[in-house]
């Protein structure tokens, strides 16, 4: 075991060790003795999967996915970087770390699952276990490459692993159906290895998350075509075609298994002692008792502000009972416009965004906007905190995602209704128009992910397929669509790889 840990840490240093991409590329791998039994594998699985948690990638869900979007802002005093991203002032001349790093472990992500894929169809150990690593494995690429053309658009295309120089200087895709070609084969081939979990495991994905993952990119293709995209409305695919693989993934999710499906209270779904709940398809694995940030979480700081450096307590829905947390750095802000254009009777305003905070006796401590300077969200909130360390874990995928993707992909059918109208009765709101048309009805389902999703770092990315973020974001108006469509390859990387100065 002290082997393999040591091992393990080499890579780590080759992939972490250079803070000069000019000098030196990262993720090499030089394992060809390792890989000899299940547990070996398994090991370089957890190190692919451990990307994910890097605080540099993981950080960076919030601040793509939502502080550039309507919904949250940042503070006045937040790095450049990320003020960048926020005001929508990322260009080809400037380099942005934010950025750099989300592109950089995004492609340590897909070596690392290279690796797995390369390597482990020549041990010699169970073939059902060779077909849950592989396939976890192509799971965490597509899930990576997913990452990269959201933000990116084309990048480099690395379906081997990248053990030497040379190799580093693989040209950009050529256009998108080849990066989706392999984000989709990916998909389909996690799908066809894996099996159902019994019960969902923290930070690992199954046959449900593959399918889950599928139909979340088979929807961003139909809508950012339909919608006319750049690069996306140059796709051979046919958008109606890549509708209905969206609702076929998402439906084998909702028809097919008994393992992941709705909770019935918004508090359930955010609980951090419930990460197994049913609504969590794929989370990401931290927690408190780890010894460095990435294995313990500080996601609870980004959201909540400073009051007075004391423990604040929050009430529990339209209970009596009130749980303590930490305050925190105010990082993630949540924009009033969009406080205020929630439904008043809505309880994911009510419940899970915060405009008060109590004493432990229940007694009235600050309220927005006198003392708190910004309602704040509380879906990650840990009350056994310790210090600074909490489990608080990015919502990667929820059922009520794919619950959504199918009723935006299938359109107005009358299961979608009933998927739509469970999400808004949680939320306690009545049901939702009858008898809308196709386009009318997924403009609804629009508006319902924005408010179900809030938060979780997934709202920029309906933005960008709908063809919306000169409209809706006013940082962004004036802007070309190209500029808000991709962010610019960062400098570094083209500096790296020759082949795309």
């Amino acid at each position: 075991m002290k082997n393999k840990i040591k091992l393990f840490a080499i890579c780590s240093a080759l992939a972490l060790g250079s803070c000069n991409l000019d000098e030196k590329p990262y993720g090499f791998y030089s394992e060809d003795n390792f890989y000899k039994t299940a547990a070996d594998a398994e090991a370089a699985l957890t190190y692919a999967y451990g990307t994910l948690t890097y605080l540099e990638y993981s950080r960076t869900i919030f601040f793509l996915g939502d502080i550039a979007s309507e919904i949250t802002t940042t503070k006045s005093d937040a790095s450049v970087d990320n003020q960048d991203l926020n005001n929508w002032k990322v260009d080809n001349f400037k380099t942005n770390g934010s950025l750099e790093n989300f592109f950089k472990y995004a492609f340590i992500g897909v070596n690392r699952a290279n690796a797995v894929i390369q390597k482990v169809p020549g041990c010699d150990f169970n073939q059902s276990l060779k077909d849950q690593y592989l396939g976890e494995a192509y799971f965490l690429r597509a899930w990576n490459y997913f990452n990269l053309v959201r933000n990116f658009g084309l990048v480099p295309l690395h379906n081997t692993v990248t053990g030497t120089l040379n190799q580093t200087s693989t040209p950009l895709a050529p256009n998108m159906d080849a990066m989706y070609d392999l984000i989709l084969s990916d998909c389909r081939k996690a799908a066809d290895l894996l099996s159902v979990y019994d019960a969902p495991r923290i930070g690992r994905a199954d046959k449900v998350a593959a399918q889950s993952l599928a139909a979340k990119a088979y929807l961003y293709v139909a809508s950012a075509k339909e919608h006319n995209v750049p690069l996306y409305k140059d796709m051979k695919r046919d958008f109606n075609a890549m509708y209905d693989s969206a609702a076929y993934y998402s439906g084998e999710v909702i028809n097919k298994q008994s393992v992941y499906k709705f909770e019935n209270s918004l508090l359930d779904i955010y609980d951090v002692e419930k990460p197994r709940g049913s609504e969590h398809i794929f989370i990401m694995a931290m927690d408190r008792s780890g010894s460095t940030e990435g294995e313990y979480s500080k996601i609870s700081k980004m959201f909540i502000p400073y009051i007075d450096g004391a423990t604040l307590y929050l009430k529990q829905g339209d209970s009596n009972t009130y749980i303590p947390t930490h305050d925190g750095w105010g990082e993630y802000r949540t924009e009033i416009n969009f406080y205020n254009s929630y439904d008043p009777n809505d309880k994911r305003k009510t419940d899970l965004i915060v405009s008060k905070v109590y004493n432990a006796n229940g007694t009235l401590k600050a309220e927005y906007p006198s003392k708190i300077p910004y309602p704040f969200c509380r879906k990650f909130i840990d009350p056994k905190f310790d210090a600074d360390k909490t489990s608080t874990r990015p919502f990667l995928i929820r059922f009520s995602d794919v619950a959504l993707i199918y009723a935006e992909a299938a359109g107005p059918t009358s299961k979608s209704y009933e998927l739509v109208n469970f999400i808004r009765h949680r939320a306690n709101l009545g049901d939702l128009k009858p008898n809308l048309d196709k386009n009318d009805f997924r403009k609804e389902i629009f508006k319902e992910r924005t408010f179900e999703l809030a938060f979780e770092g997934d709202h920029m990315y309906d933005l960008r397929r709908w063809n919306r973020i000169t409209k809706d974001v006013p940082e962004a108006a004036g802007l070309s669509e190209d500029k808000v469509t991709f962010y610019p390859i960062p400098q570094a990387e083209i500096n790296l790889n020759g082949s795309l100065r």
